[in-house]
This record gives structure tokens, C-alpha cells and sequence, in this order.
């Protein structure tokens, strides 16, 4: 179907609905709320790990393996926790400076802030009378938001809470980590190394894989990276458990 704009009264077809279909910026959101999942259990999963797989190599007594893990996986949580906190606490503070700049422009120099909107449509290929008409249309429908994404390529009502990245990191840490810690202590002593061993390089290669298609990163070179780094570090903590356990 075709439609002549030049006819008066002429009108663009109303737009489909696409069901299920998320708009980018919440997509993006989403992503990247998936991919500090992955990555946080994968953390969890290789620090704890690496503990308990060392403590079980100098003895074979349950309690201190339970002790180490538990204080591996508390540890880590709450280190997560923090990090991410104060890291996602900063780039906000950041964007919320950015925000208030562009906010007091608009305010006191609204002329030079239309010009340079346009500017920004004509660098990406519009002619001069088309990209003054669309800052000015995108400038009389919500001239801070406009700016905010065309020049700072910031969503004011999408910014990240840093509350919601610590408790994801936290949690996403703690289920990571209770996979070695259940793997070590639940079979007999005689089998604990070798079936954490196994299940924890299982579990790693779900997350490199997962954190693959995430990224869109190549599958099979991010899988095995992740679970050989996952096997080298249990086997160097494994050995240096067994050394300690020897010398004591």
C-alpha cells in the first residue's frame, strides 16, 4: 500500500502492534541486568570453589569446609554487594550531572541548545531544513528528554538503581556459590573433589555459554575460557591446600 504525502490530508498508516515486543531501551536494560546475573554467579561459583577445593585437600573433616565456604560465599556476597553498589551509585551521580547541565542550558541559552539538537540530526544524515524541523518538533514534545538522549544518550526515567544492582549482584553471588559448597559436602569424603570438580566445570560452562549469547560473543571460545579458568584455579588451590595440609 502506498501513500502520497504530497496529497493534503494525506496520512502515514497507523503503526502495528508487535506483540511481545520490548522497546530497545528496556531490552537493553534487561541485558544487562542478565549478563551482572551471569557474571555474579560465576564469581560465586569460581571463589567459592576454589575455597572449599582447598580446604578439603588438607582435611577431610567436614566442619572447616562448611566454615571456609560459608565464609567464602558471606564474603563474597556482601564484596559484590558493595562494589556494585558504589560503582552503579557513581555512574549515576555522573548522569544525574550531566542531566541537571542540560537542564540549566535549556533554560538559559534554549536558542544554542535548538541549534546544536539540529546539529546533531544533520551529522547523522538529515538535510539542514529537515533536522531544524525535528529538533524543533522533538524540542516543543519534550525538549530535556530530546537532548538528553540525542546528546548524552541518557533516558531520564531509565536510570540504573543502584539498590537493585547490589541485591542482584548479592543474590546472583550467593546461588553461584551455594553450587560448590552443596557438591563438596554432600558426597563422601572419598568423592568430594572429584564431583565438585566435575559439577562446578559443568556449571561454568553453562555460565560462559550463557554469558556468550548475552554478549554476543563467540559461544565455544567463551565457554571453554570460562570453565578451563574455573579447572586451573581449583587445581591450584587444591594443590596448595594439599601442601598446606602436608606442613601442618
Amino acid at each position: 500500500m502506498s501513500v502520497d504525502l504530497t496529497t493534503p490530508g494525506s496520512t502515514l498508516p497507523a503503526p502495528r502492534e508487535h506483540a511481545g515486543e520490548p522497546h530497545l531501551t528496556h531490552t537493553s536494560v534487561r541485558l544487562n541486568w542478565l549478563r551482572a546475573a551471569v557474571l555474579g554467579a560465576n564469581d560465586g561459583i569460581v571463589s567459592v570453589a576454589g575455597i572449599v577445593v582447598g580446604v578439603a585437600a588438607a582435611t577431610t573433616a567436614r566442619g572447616p569446609i562448611l566454615t571456609a565456604g560459608i565464609a567464602g560465599l558471606v564474603a563474597g556476597a556482601v564484596s559484590m554487594a558493595l562494589g556494585e553498589y558504589v560503582s552503579v551509585s557513581t555512574q549515576r551521580d555522573s548522569e544525574r550531572s550531566l542531566l541537571e547541565t542540560e537542564r540549566r542550558e535549556l533554560l538559559e541559552q534554549p536558542e544554542a541548545e535548538l541549534a546544536e539538537l539540529a546539529e546533531i540530526y544533520r551529522a547523522k544524515g538529515l538535510s539542514a531544513d529537515t533536522a531544524l524541523l525535528v529538533a524543533e518538533e522533538l524540542t516543543a514534545h519534550d525538549a530535556f528528554a530530546a537532548h538528553a538522549e540525542a546528546e548524552l544518550g541518557i533516558d531520564p526515567d531509565e536510570l540504573t538503581n543502584p539498590w537493585h544492582a547490589a541485591l542482584s549482584s548479592a543474590i546472583s553471588f550467593t546461588l553461584g556459590a551455594l553450587l560448590p559448597l552443596l557438591a563438596i559436602l554432600l558426597p563422601s569424603p572419598s568423592l568430594r573433589v572429584p564431583i565438585a570438580f566435575g559439577a562446578v566445570v559443568v556449571a561454568l560452562a553453562v555460565t560462559g555459554f550463557g554469558g556468550a549469547v548475552l554478549g554476543g560473543a563467540p559461544r565455544l571460545r567463551a565457554t571453554a575460557r570460562v570453565a578451563l579458568g574455573g579447572a586451573l584455579a581449583m587445581a591450584v588451590t587444591y594443590g596448595i591446600g594439599h601442601l598446606v595440609g602436608l606442613a601442618i
